[in-house]
């Protein structure tokens, strides 16, 4: 039962580094629960403390990654139809155009970096916003990038602390 709970906290914060980047998967806190899991492993002394910031952090990012592409939108002039076109050009290009054997680079990053660009860009010109779509286009860009570093580090400390912790529980 030990091995197991390890390898479920391993999958869980590797799945949540994942999920930093790709939209869909809840990344932080899945992280987050890889972390906590370990609590359930026997003689394990947790840090309470620790487990309680990065708690905090967690929905602090959680709820940041819904506001930082909204802000960055409209903070070079886009509005709601930018940051949904930006939502949707990032699904598409993660999950539609590899489905229908589109290849856009290696591992979909020139998608994850253009699909935000160009969905933000097409939501500002189809409703209107014609002057500002490229302006638009960048903050939108610029936010969803923020959120993903932002959720990225965390999942890099998370699974550090998983790592550390079963590392040493089992040696």
């Amino acid at each position: 039962m030990t091995y197991l709970i390890i390898i479920f906290a391993l999958l869980l914060g590797i799945i949540g580094l994942i999920g930093a980047i790709v939209p869909g998967l809840p990344g932080t806190p899945l992280s987050y629960i890889g972390l906590l899991i370990l609590i359930f492993l026997p003689t394990f002394q947790a840090n309470t403390n620790l487990l309680i910031v990065m708690a905090i952090i967690a929905i602090a990012i959680t709820i940041l990654d819904y506001i930082i592409p909204i802000y960055g939108t409209k903070k070079f002039g886009g509005t709601k139809a930018g940051v949904r076109g930006s939502t949707i050009g990032l699904i598409v290009s993660i999950f539609v155009l590899p489905v229908l054997g589109i290849s856009l680079g290696p591992f979909g990053i020139f998608g994850i970096i253009l699909g935000p660009f160009l969905g933000a860009y097409i939501g500002e010109k189809y409703y209107g916003n014609k002057e500002n779509a490229t302006k638009s286009a960048i903050g939108s860009f610029i936010g969803f990038l923020v959120g993903t570093f932002i959720k990225t580090i965390y999942g890099i400390i998370a699974l550090g602390f998983i790592i550390k912790d079963c590392w040493n529980y089992l040696f």
